[in-house]
């Protein structure tokens, strides 16, 4: 199987991805390895989009695009799905199974509501005039925010499976590999999401409030 073909099965979803060995040697458990490695692969696309759209703000073509109020709001639904998030993942620790039940639901239902939000917000740009093709700005908010929305997707895919198990569970502990996985890939999810909007308030600054030279004495 190819490193795709591994990476398409979401072996960190399956029940016993989060266990050790027996043989008494510490390795790192399987699932827990192949969303290490996804998230270095998405975390180097987002640099490098991140990177290219800082050095594309100082050219004279880049107009900013200023942000729907509804983006904040959307931040907030997944700051408290992560939140969420962290909660199922204490339950299933704790063998508590209304904890972990409800913080799997809440974390599905923020989720769903930023994903919403997203598309309420596109709307509002297009509404605007902020047409996809009209300025690299908009060209750059829609890739990024696109690629950031898709892999929300296939958490959410995750989250779903994780969310059937739960249901049919002898007890919320054997769930402790799929929830701890889950709940890792939706905190750096948000992490990502907070470091593109703060490109797009940085832009809303113009291109100086990034690329500015130190003042003098702070070299």
């Amino acid at each position: 199987m190819t490193i795709f073909g591994t990476l398409a099965a979401k072996p960190w979803l399956e029940s016993g991805s989060g266990e050790f060995p027996p043989s008494g040697r510490l390795r790192i458990p399987t699932g827990r390895l192949g969303l290490i490695f996804f998230l270095i692969v998405i975390s180097v696309l987002f640099v490098l989009l991140g990177t290219a759209y800082v050095m594309r703000m100082g050219f004279g073509d880049w107009v900013p695009l200023d942000e729907p109020p509804v983006l904040w709001l959307n931040t907030l639904a997944l700051v408290l799905s992560s939140a969420a998030f962290q909660g199922a993942w204490i339950g299933v620790r704790r063998n508590r199974p209304a904890g972990a039940t409800a913080g799997l639901y809440a974390g599905g239902l923020f989720a769903a509501l930023f994903l919403a939000g997203q598309l309420v917000a596109w709307r509002q740009l297009d509404g605007l005039g902020y047409y996809v093709a009209s300025n690299p700005a908009n060209t750059f908010f829609y890739l990024l925010s696109a690629l950031h929305g898709l892999h929300l997707l296939g958490g959410m895919a995750a989250w779903g499976r994780a969310a059937a198990r739960l249901r049919h569970a002898g007890s919320a502990a054997e769930l402790r590999p799929a929830v701890e996985l889950c709940a890792l890939y939706w905190h750096f999810l948000l992490v990502v999401w907070l470091a593109l909007f703060g490109l797009l308030l940085a832009d809303n600054g113009g291109a100086d409030a990034v690329l500015q030279p130190l003042p003098h004495g702070m070299h």
